[in-house]
């Protein structure tokens, strides 16, 4: 087994031991097989959005199959191993792990699941995979060049905790989002977006009583549209020009304001 691999079932089994000890191996899937849940996202999105591989779990071996122990192994190097009890349904004990590998190994171990487990073995028992020896150039290279493509999704969602400023008619009055402006923030944990239907008017928009704070993932929640612009750069306006999409402000546009069905 690859020398990471051998690392991450020794802290996973021993967190299931310390903080579940009236599970044996008869409660879990295959006996406590770890596995490497890669077909969700495959290792190359989470490595380059996430800062690590794709989630290890260990399950319950009932019907409702619900993780016992989940490991989370990022690229510095740190093992967070959160444990569930009463057979998947209590809220997660974390413990965390230091693993012994430098940046290369992991990059390595990284090409290497992505080379040889995405698209051929998802979802898989770690026993079964071949993780060991090192990829050649050709392989680091492809992987390397895979950064570019997510970075966008890595942006977006460095922004989903971060803070935008709506106008309270949007929400109490049911409104669509029919304007969004973006300025450079002067708070870290401020996106810049601001939000409105569009037809407020200055002196509703300037009384703080009439706007509401929301996070970025909220608002994303409420209107997926704006996906597409909630990393614009500073400086962006946006209008409502359909009732599932947004543009760049600009002459000659018409915004669309409407109530949400």
């Amino acid at each position: 087994m690859n020398k990471i691999f051998a690392q991450v079932e020794k802290h996973m089994l021993e967190a299931l031991k310390a903080n579940l000890p009236d599970v044996s191996t008869d409660d879990l899937e295959k006996d406590g097989a770890i596995f490497y849940m890669n077909g969700q996202n495959g290792t190359a999105f989470d490595w380059y959005v996430n800062d690590r591989l794709s989630n290890f779990f260990i399950f319950y071996n009932d019907k409702e199959n619900l993780g016992a122990v989940k490991g989370m192994l990022y690229k510095n190097g740190s093992l967070d191993v959160y444990t569930y009890g009463n057979k998947g349904h209590d809220e997660p004990v974390e413990t965390q792990y230091k693993i012994d590998a430098d940046e290369k190994e992991l990059l390595d171990l990284a090409v290497l699941l992505t080379k040889r487990a995405d698209g051929k073995s998802w979802d898989e028992d770690i026993r079964k995979l071949d993780a060991d020896g090192e990829p050649d150039a050709k392989e680091t290279e492809d992987f390397l060049s895979q950064e570019k493509v997510h970075e966008p999704m890595r942006q977006r969602k460095q922004m989903y905790g971060k803070s935008v400023i709506v106008s309270k008619k949007v929400f109490e009055g049911n409104w669509k989002i029919g304007y969004g402006s973006r300025m450079e923030p002067t708070r870290e944990t401020d996106s810049g977006w601001f939000f409105c239907v569009g037809d407020e008017d200055g002196e509703y928009i300037n009384n703080p009583k009439n706007l509401e704070l929301t996070l970025v993932a909220s608002i994303l929640h409420f209107d997926p549209a704006l996906n597409e612009f909630i990393t614009a750069p500073y400086g962006t306006e946006i209008i409502r020009v359909a009732p599932d999409r947004f543009e760049e402000d600009g002459p000659g546009k018409r915004m669309l304001i409407e109530k949400r069905k």
